[in-house]
């Protein structure tokens, strides 16, 4: 494995590649604490609580992925990626999840293939219902599925039958008591929260799992996150 230096918002951290495609490891400026946060998609993109766990001694991960519409092979990978980590670099074997807009498909989807490897999931937006977001069938206004029908091939007719959205996975989230801390503007016109996050909440609340929601009110899909950080960190250091 070859390892390349680089800078990241004031951090260092290393450049490599895990199955051929992209991957990063930054490091704290201070003392390491062991813990570790996977960004599972759109690296960089709205970094605040990333750096706030590295000024608590996080690490952060970055593995790139084919696309970023949740196939099997992607997340394969992912738990893949995980596990390498955690080896390689005597980190903690369960990660916590940072998850925004497609990135919380793939958090849901990979603590679903292997639940033993997640701590906590911070899911921002997410796509949790195919049928909202790529394919646009309620109120979402997206131009999504082009794009998704091109690398999966799936038609609209085929997505309505579709069993593998993170909406079918969450029950083995609430079986493996994942704890999960739920993002999302109320005007998402992207990937809208009654059509999403507000499947994930109820399935949570009806079933007992553990669940903390901030929605933002007035806010469409971007921006993510929240104005203080420290809420959503403080939510994944509990677990």
């Amino acid at each position: 494995m070859e390892y390349k230096e680089i800078e990241w918002e004031g951090f260092s951290g290393i450049e490599f590649e895990f199955d051929g495609l992209n991957a990063k490891l930054i490091k704290p400026n201070v003392k390491p604490n062991g813990k570790w946060a996977l960004k599972t998609e759109y690296f960089g993109a709205f970094p605040a609580l990333e750096v706030e766990l590295l000024n608590r001694g996080w690490h952060i991960a970055y593995n790139e992925n084919y696309n970023r519409w949740g196939q099997e092979r992607d997340v394969v990978r992912k738990c893949e990626f995980i596990r390498f980590i955690s080896s390689e670099f005597s980190l903690d074997k369960k990660c916590a999840i940072v998850g925004m807009s497609c990135g919380g498909m793939y958090g849901v989807k990979t603590a679903a293939m292997a639940p033993e490897l997640i701590s906590v999931l911070y899911l921002d937006a997410p796509v949790i219902n195919y049928l909202s977001c790529p394919c646009g069938l309620g109120v979402a206004a997206n131009d999504l599925f082009e794009e998704f029908h091109n690398i999966t091939g799936l038609t609209i007719s085929q997505m309505l039958s579709y069993r593998d959205n993170p909406l079918d996975k969450l029950d083995i989230l609430v079986k493996n008591n994942i704890p999960v801390i739920l993002v999302a503007g109320d005007s998402d016109t992207v990937v809208p929260y009654c059509e999403n996050g507000a499947l994930l909440e109820e399935y949570y609340n009806k079933n007992g799992g553990q669940l903390e929601v901030h929605i933002k009110p007035g806010c469409d899909h971007h921006p993510h996150g929240l104005e203080d950080s420290n809420i959503i960190a403080d939510y994944i250091e509990k677990f």
